[in-house]
């Protein structure tokens, strides 16, 4: 059976993804087995415990074998579809996850919106703009928001937006769709705002170069309107565009963290801080696994998307 060039590239991106995968959870569980601390001791506290107690609690979690024997039983379970118990919650991991993720989904997903719907306008503008005031003030502020670390904005807009102006809640995550989007509304501005910054630069690099071209003079010379000359450009600058897009987005799942313990979000970001700090192995493994999945798939996207955004990409792998 013959594959054609696109599904030859895919099989070979899911393979690599596969291979990506089990190194990236070897080297976490090794990161967490050589790193201080004891799983059982966090469980016991400081009470007096039997030492056969101790010694049923680490058979119970597989701790009583060295790193590779440990790392192969749990990734036999994984294989077999069990990702395992939550030391910490003696609750089944998957459920940690269900009950995280969706919170953690729609903040990554409204940082996103806000990104895109804030810096591509403001990149054209720039462009259209260029060496006028209006370039200055949009290149400014974009650097500003390039500079300020998420948390640091995160508080901003706290004091700011919450506490001075009681525009927003300062903390919780509501009722409901429309209640999470509301509550989540600030730490997603503060997630977006310094992705939205990179997205400005080079949106305004692109098209810059892209109303330099021959084709928009062209157009220019045939009558057309600004607006049409400008979604020529757009169109054409999309691929940069793009690339930046998903970049920004695998930032934005990967930043969380931050953002979600400045606001005291109970999503993925703080349940990964929390299984961190315990040495809880099975949620820290499935957690990395499932953003480092997310982050290959969004890469993936990226690049069939430059298949669907520029024609010459199609004709090589027909």
């Amino acid at each position: 059976m013959r594959f054609s060039p696109l599904a030859r590239t895919i099989t070979l991106r899911i393979a690599g993804v596969i291979v990506l995968l089990a190194v990236i959870s070897f080297l976490v569980y090794c990161l967490l087995y050589f790193a201080p601390g004891d799983i059982v001791s966090n469980l016991i506290g400081t009470k007096k415990t039997d030492p056969a107690v101790i010694a049923a609690l680490r058979a119970k979690y597989g701790l009583d074998g060295g790193l590779w024997s440990q790392y192969s039983n749990w990734l036999g379970r994984v294989l077999r579809g069990d990702f395992g118990t939550s030391v910490q919650n003696q609750v089944p991991v998957l459920r940690v996850f269900r009950e995280k993720g969706g919170i953690t989904g729609i903040l990554c997903l409204l940082a996103f919106v806000i990104t895109m719907v804030i810096s591509v306008p403001l990149g054209v503008l720039a462009a259209r703009k260029e060496g006028r005031w209006q370039d200055s003030l949009i290149s400014t502020v974009s650097l500003v928001g390039l500079s300020a670390p998420a948390f640091v904005i995160g508080l901003i807009l706290l004091y700011a937006l919450a506490y001075y102006l009681p525009l927003f809640p300062v903390y919780g995550i509501g009722t409901g769709f429309g209640d999470h989007v509301y509550h989540l509304f600030l730490p997603a501005l503060a997630l977006a705002l310094g992705s939205a910054a990179i997205i400005v630069k080079l949106t305004r690099t692109a098209m810059i170069q892209q109303l330099a071209g021959d084709h928009v003079m062209f157009a220019r010379a045939r009558g057309l309107s600004e607006w049409r000359v400008t979604r020529i450009a757009v169109r054409n600058a999309a691929i940069p565009i793009a690339t930046s897009a998903g970049l920004v987005l695998t930032y934005l799942i990967g930043g969380t963290v931050l953002v979600e313990a400045t606001f005291s979000i109970p999503g993925l970001g703080s349940a990964l801080e929390n299984a961190v700090q315990f040495k809880d192995f099975p949620v820290v493994q499935f957690l990395v696994l499932v953003v480092a999945l997310l982050i290959a798939v969004i890469m993936l996207g990226v690049d069939l998307l430059y298949l669907v955004l520029d024609p010459r990409l199609r004709r090589r792998t027909e």
